[in-house]
This record gives C-alpha cells, sequence and structure tokens, in this order.
C-alpha cells in the first residue's frame, strides 16, 4: 500500500551490508520492520560484485538494504530504489542521508524515467502480492535490462522460485537467459541476463 496504515514508529537497526557496518531506521508498514530478512542477507551474500559504475534498481527497496548496499559497493553508481509505499521511500532516503550517500533516488514506479535502462537489479520481490500481480511487476521492469545487465531476484524454494524461473524463461522469450545463481537457507538466488 502506498499509504500504511499502521503507526510510524521508526526504530533504529545495526546491520552488515556487504561488509559495511551501518546503522540504519526502519518502521511499521514496511517489509521486515525488524531486521534484515534472511532473503535479502542471502542476495546480499551470494550476488556478484556490483559494477563499478552505471544505473541500478533495487526493485521494492523497503528501508532500503539493497539500494544501500549497491551505493556503499559502487559510489559511482545511480541507483534508483523503487516502492509504491511512500513510508518505505522516506525511510530509504533518510538512511542514505545518515550515511552521506548522495547517489540513491527514491521513486514510486510510476516517477521512474521511462527511457531509463538498468546495468544491474536487485529484488526480493513481494512474492505474497499473488502470482499475477507478481508476474506483472517483474515483466514490467526486467526488460529494461541494459544490453550487459544482470537482474539477481531471491526466492524461498518453498514459495515457488522454481516454477518462478520457468515462467521467468517462457515470459521474457529468448531474449534472455534465466539461471539459478545460487541456493542457500531455503533461498534461491535467479539471474536474469539479456542472450549475447
Amino acid at each position: 500500500t502506498a499509504d500504511p496504515s499502521s503507526q510510524d514508529v521508526r526504530r533504529t537497526l545495526s546491520v552488515t551490508l556487504r561488509g559495511h557496518e551501518v546503522r540504519v531506521e526502519a518502521s511499521n508498514g514496511v517489509f521486515s520492520a525488524h531486521r534484515l530478512d534472511l532473503g535479502t542477507s542471502v542476495l546480499l551474500r551470494n550476488a556478484p560484485d556490483v559494477p563499478p559504475q552505471g544505473t541500478m534498481l533495487d526493485l521494492g527497496c523497503g528501508w532500503g538494504p539493497l539500494a544501500l548496499a549497491m551505493a556503499l559497493e559502487s559510489p559511482r553508481a545511480q541507483v534508483w530504489a523503487v516502492d509504491v509505499n511512500e513510508r518505505a521511500l522516506s525511510l530509504t532516503g533518510s538512511n542514505a542521508d545518515s550515511l552521506g550517500i548522495g547517489t540513491i533516488h527514491t521513486a514510486t514506479p510510476d516517477a521512474v524515467p521511462t527511457d531509463l535502462a538498468f546495468d544491474l537489479i536487485w529484488s526480493n520481490p513481494p512474492i505474497r502480492v499473488g502470482k499475477d500481480a507478481l508476474h506483472d511487476l517483474l515483466m514490467a521492469w526486467l526488460p529494461r535490462l541494459s544490453p550487459m545487465g544482470r537482474a539477481y531476484l531471491v526466492v524461498q524454494r518453498n514459495l515457488g522460485s522454481d516454477s518462478l524461473m520457468r515462467w521467468l524463461a517462457d515470459a521474457l522469450g529468448g531474449g534472455f537467459t534465466v539461471s539459478k545463481q545460487s541456493s542457500a537457507k531455503g533461498f534461491r538466488v535467479i539471474e536474469v541476463s539479456r542472450t549475447a
């Protein structure tokens, strides 16, 4: 939801993002309000190095762990943190500010320039929104990968990661490659890239 009904109670978390020890704020009404969730941790530990520059996307940013990690690892990159939840965008922006990061752009999906292509997409996608909504979300953003771009999605095995991989391969078609990049703690990290 764009405007969570729960009270905005901010809490400070100490987390490690790709080797960076940081203090951030989270709140009610935002995904993973009390800790860095396990799926996001798996993605952060297993995704390859972030390119030294480029345009990157954290799809469904929550309070910003993936966007912050991208920006900390690649200070010359421009990172778009996208969410429908205004509280999530506020948290991501304030967390970036408190860490002195000026390269994160927070935006609702409709506010992202339509001509932007992404060199890297990271996402812990909202599986529980339902299959149709999830498919629409992924098909809106994965085709926006740049020619050499890569996307990494973390999905629980028992919530359909393998069937999602098959669906993505079919839906994206021959111009893309979909594969399992890694598995850990009941999660799969799915890699999507354009076919050379």
